[in-house]
């Protein structure tokens, strides 16, 4: 088992034929995802050899999905085309749509995200600016490496790229079910309450970490969530402890007003909701360990 994404998921690239996108979905083919299609309108009818791995491009994630039963599109168009770029995948139905593009515009994001409403939620948006999902083992959309963990049954989620990995290297003796990188953008598709229950109704995941930062409140509304409804030990980390008061740090959303939003409040939170909070990511790593016994 896993959460979203599996060895069955067929996943088409948009934005395939660039740089970026041919770099990871050569590095995504490697690690063993069943990559069925790319999709750019200009390229459409030709073909992209990835080391004898012939991958048709479409015009469309309509057509691409109608060609080869894709389930899951990867997004790597430049931040100005992103909006529509979603909007295509949203308007063709396509279950989830993983879009690692950052830098978007925020009123862009609440664009697509209300239009995914609108259309009755029918497809997962995870991020955007985000490292994508990854099910060790089985299938990989996005731009985690692939070589750092195994499979196993810790559920991860993370506002934080970078600590996303870190994450999995420090348990990769144990291993991971799957590893979701929502992003740090202050509007996202898939949340940390999101992922907490998908996780939480997952048979083979035991234990979930998750990973959170400074500015909003996600964190709290999350540790709200987990005291009401989810059963199984978590850990969490939350970066930011030593960030300076009203000032943004790094991602879009870690702003700091007063008390609200701090990584003090954040951990009180979830420690008040039973989750165990460590001060760094080693901790957090050895907190989750003492939990399964290793």
């Amino acid at each position: 088992m896993a959460i979203f994404l599996t060895k069955e998921s067929k996943v088409i690239v948009q934005g395939m034929t660039g740089s970026e996108g041919q770099k990871h979905t050569k590095r995504m083919l490697a690690s063993g995802t069943n990559i069925v299609g790319g999709v750019n309108p200009r390229k459409a009818g030709t073909t992209v050899d990835f080391d004898g791995t012939e991958i048709p491009v479409f015009g469309g994630v309509k057509e691409a999905i109608e060609a080869t039963g894709a389930d899951v599109t990867v997004i790597f168009v430049p931040e100005k085309f992103t909006k529509s770029a979603v909007v295509e995948a949203i308007d063709a139905e396509i279950p989830l749509a993983v879009v690692i593009t950052e830098g978007i515009a925020v009123h862009d994001t609440a664009a697509f995200w209300a239009h995914a409403g609108k259309k009755g939620n029918k497809t997962r948006i995870v991020g955007p600016n985000c490292p994508g999902l990854i099910t060790p083992g089985q299938s990989n959309a996005g731009i985690i490496p692939a070589d750092i963990t195994k499979p196993g049954r810790i559920g991860l989620v993370s506002k934080s790229g970078t600590l996303t990995y870190q994450m999995m290297y420090e348990l990769r003796d144990i291993g991971f079910s799957t590893c979701v990188g929502i992003g740090g953008d202050p509007v996202i598709g898939t949340t940390h309450i999101d992922a907490l229950k998908a996780f939480e109704a997952d048979p083979d995941t035991d234990l979930i970490v998750m990973i959170g930062e400074i500015g909003g409140d996600a964190e709290e509304r999350a540790a709200d969530f987990v005291k009401a409804n989810v059963s199984k030990p978590v850990v969490g980390y939350v970066a930011g402890f030593t960030a300076p008061e009203g000032k943004t740090m790094g991602h879009a959303g870690a702003i700091v007003s007063g008390s609200s939003g701090t990584a003090q409040a954040k951990k009180e939170a979830l420690e008040a909701a039973g989750v165990k909070v460590g001060k760094t990511p080693s901790e957090t790593a050895r907190l989750a360990r003492e939990i399964l016994g290793g």
